[in-house]
């Protein structure tokens, strides 16, 4: 339980392969000493079970995410400067993920969707929204070229997320992977395939830091 005191967030909780009343009585023992709880890849079951405790807590079907947050009378402002940028419709569920996982942070994100670089035009139509930021999530399966696309234009850090979407020879996002990873633009790092809860609280971690008093 001190986790929020060592890192800033306390614990969340990895729902796949837990069962419904378990994740449920793990949110509550967390909300006990806690004002928020985050629980990914979580099933509505699971989230009906966690709803008879706290019929606040929110979920997003998209992106399988339970959030509880206690909201105090006085919520201290979010925290502008990241944005999430998303190759296709088909990645949003690893957007969104990333998303909320942010917003539950303090972090203020703006999201771009549908930017892939096949239709390159709706990418440099949000070039504005990019330069204004100051961590970039871009997520991306198929040959995951987004982030290399968006490291040639802006000078803040570049998170990339490979997606396991596309098809045969895209290897389950192992191609979006490994492309991102040999990127030629700098600035870029990298993140496991899927991983929107894990880029999420990086970059929240960052902006956070920047902005510590």
């Amino acid at each position: 339980h001190h986790r929020a005191i060592r890192q800033g967030f306390p614990e969340v909780i990895f729902g796949q392969g837990k069962t419904p009343y378990q994740i449920a009585q793990i949110c509550k023992a967390i909300m006990a000493r806690s004002t928020k709880v985050i629980v990914t890849r979580a099933e509505p079951k699971a989230f009906e079970d966690v709803r008879e405790i706290f019929p606040d807590a929110k979920y997003d079907d998209h992106a399988r995410i339970i959030t509880i947050e206690q909201h105090a009378e006085s919520p201290t402002p979010k925290v502008p400067g990241i944005l999430v940028a998303c190759a296709g419709t088909s990645d949003l569920p690893v957007a969104t993920e990333a998303a909320i996982t942010a917003e539950m942070m303090g972090c203020e994100v703006d999201r771009i969707s549908d930017v892939g670089v096949a239709g390159i035009h709706r990418l440099f139509d949000k070039l504005d929204r990019l330069l204004e930021s100051k961590v970039i999530i871009a997520v991306a399966g198929m040959e995951g070229a987004l982030p290399s696309v968006i490291g040639g234009l802006v000078d803040v850090p570049i998170i990339a997320v490979p997606t396991s979407i596309g098809y045969g020879s895209s290897f389950h996002g192992l191609t979006a992977l490994l492309a991102m990873l040999n990127s030629c633009a700098p600035g870029i790092s990298v993140v496991n395939i899927d991983n929107g809860f894990g880029v999420g609280y990086l970059a929240a971690n960052i902006i956070n830091s920047i902005n510590r008093d």
